[in-house]
C-alpha cells in the first residue's frame, strides 16, 4: 500500500463511520498503516498528566486517524465526491475527476499563490519592526555604569579558591 488516491491537502468527504457526511482537509497520510488524519473528523480526547509542578493536567482534543477506504476525494471544480481516475498527461501520472478536472494541478497552483502572497507581505512587517525598535531606543533613558566598590571586590576575591584549598 505505497500509493493512495488521497494526498495531503486534498478536500475529502467521509463516507462511513460516526462522522459520515463530514468534509475536511487531509492533514497527514500514513502509507504504512493505510490511515489518514482529516481536519475536524474523528475527534479524540487525550488526558495529559502534569509532568512538572507548574504544569496542569488537561484534556487535549485532537483528530484521530481514519482508514483511507472510508473517504472520497471532493473535486475542486464540480464540488462532488469522486472516484479518482489516473491518466498520463504531459508524460506525468496525474489524478483526474470524472468531470475531467485535474486534481493534482489545482493543488500545485494554490500552493504557489500562497507562497507569493507570503513573500510580498514579509518586507512590510520587517520595516514596521525596525521603526519600533528605533523608537524604543530613543525613549529609553541613558543608563550609567556603576564603578565597582570595595565591597564588590572583596566578595569576588573571597569567592575564589586556591588549588591547595580544594583538597586535591
Amino acid at each position: 500500500m505505497s500509493s493512495f488516491n488521497v494526498k495531503t491537502g486534498d478536500n475529502v468527504l467521509v463516507i462511513t463511520g460516526k462522522d459520515a457526511g463530514k468534509q475536511g482537509k487531509v492533514l497527514k497520510v500514513d502509507t504504512k498503516s493505510g490511515r489518514i488524519i482529516v481536519e475536524g473528523v474523528n475527534k479524540i480526547i487525550k488526558h495529559q498528566k502534569a509532568r512538572k509542578a507548574q504544569d496542569k493536567s488537561q484534556r487535549v482534543e485532537k483528530e484521530g486517524t481514519i482508514d483511507v477506504s472510508n473517504v472520497m476525494v471532493v473535486c475542486p471544480t464540480c464540488g462532488k465526491p469522486t472516484r479518482v481516475k489516473h491518466q498520463v498527461v504531459d508524460g506525468k501520472n496525474v489524478r483526474v475527476c470524472k468531470c475531467g478536472a485535474n486534481l493534482d494541478k489545482k493543488y500545485v497552483k494554490e500552493t504557489k499563490k500562497t507562497k507569493k502572497t507570503e513573500t510580498e507581505a514579509k518586507p512590510v512587517k520587517t520595516e514596521a519592526k525596525a521603526e519600533t525598535k528605533t523608537e524604543a531606543k530613543a525613549k529609553r533613558p541613558a543608563t550609567k555604569k556603576v564603578a565597582p566598590t570595595a565591597a564588590n571586590k572583596e566578595t569576588k576575591v573571597a569567592g575564589t579558591r586556591k588549588s591547595s584549598q580544594r583538597g586535591v
